[in-house]
């Protein structure tokens, strides 16, 4: 199975830790707030989160009680910046690929992944690891690209425009066309995996999991009106679709 570490090619990843760096991205202001809000009490629970990058996640959970945090991921470049800038006494940061999961050994009341399942071949595969890593009752709450986002093959513009280059509207191709996506971002020949929301959702409850909440990526209007070169396609797509899921007792 596929192993993109596309986070340890140095022009990627310096692009990524520039675009991180700044007070206005789109994971500060769009996604950690809305996975924040869907996370359940994380006071004394042990914590997984996969594809945990830079770490910003790991150290949020710590903050908010978490027992121990787990954090795992297969760039060795975020992993490293994580240990640097996003460590504490109860997280550990393990280089692991999600298609690997089946060797941890510990079991997590919750499992977390911001952004991360883009990248996964196998997304129903991975649900069912995520479960046998669960204890009863417990969830897995994470981001993706929204379906939306993955379906633009890089073949024209994301957006019909004005001639002063205005979003009209958002162009949807090949939706129906699931598999592998390459286009370019920052580098030549990024890769991601499109699927349907029907799939998402079919092959998270046939990992046995409940669906509890689904939520899409949106913005506060005064965001949106006070940067609208940054964020105003939102209003014409979600960049992001989100999940709260939680493993049935057994």
């Amino acid at each position: 199975m596929a192993k993109q570490n596309i986070y340890d090619d140095e022009t990627f990843f310096g692009k990524f830790k520039s675009d991180r760096s700044e007070e206005l991205n789109f994971n500060d202001t769009i996604e950690t707030p809305i996975i924040t809000a869907m996370l359940p009490d994380l006071t004394g629970k042990n914590v997984l989160d996969i594809g945990c990058g830079m770490g910003q996640h790991a150290l949020q959970y710590s903050r908010m009680g978490a027992f121990s945090v787990l954090g795992t991921d297969i760039s060795e470049k975020m992993l490293a910046f994580a240990r640097e800038n996003n460590s504490a006494e109860n997280i550990a940061y393990r280089r692991l690929a999600f298609e690997d999961l089946e060797q941890v050994t510990e079991r997590f009341d919750v499992i977390t992944s911001s952004l991360a399942f883009d990248y996964a071949q196998d997304f129903g595969g991975l649900m069912k690891k995520i479960y046998a890593l669960l204890k009863d009752s417990g969830y897995c709450v994470f981001s993706m690209s929204h379906p939306l986002a993955t379906a633009w093959d890089g073949v024209y513009d994301r957006y019909t425009r004005t001639a002063d280059g205005e979003r009209l509207y958002a162009n949807l191709r090949n939706y129906n066309i699931e598999g592998v996506r390459h286009v370019r971002w920052v580098v030549e020949d990024y890769e991601v995996y499109h699927r349907k929301i029907s799939t998402l959702i079919n092959e998270i409850v046939a990992a046995g999991f409940i669906i509890e909440e689904c939520q899409e990526a949106d913005l506060p209007e005064e965001i949106l009106k006070a940067h609208p070169d940054k964020f105003g396609g939102i209003i014409h797509k979600p960049d992001f679709i989100f999940f709260r899921c939680r493993k049935q007792n057994v």
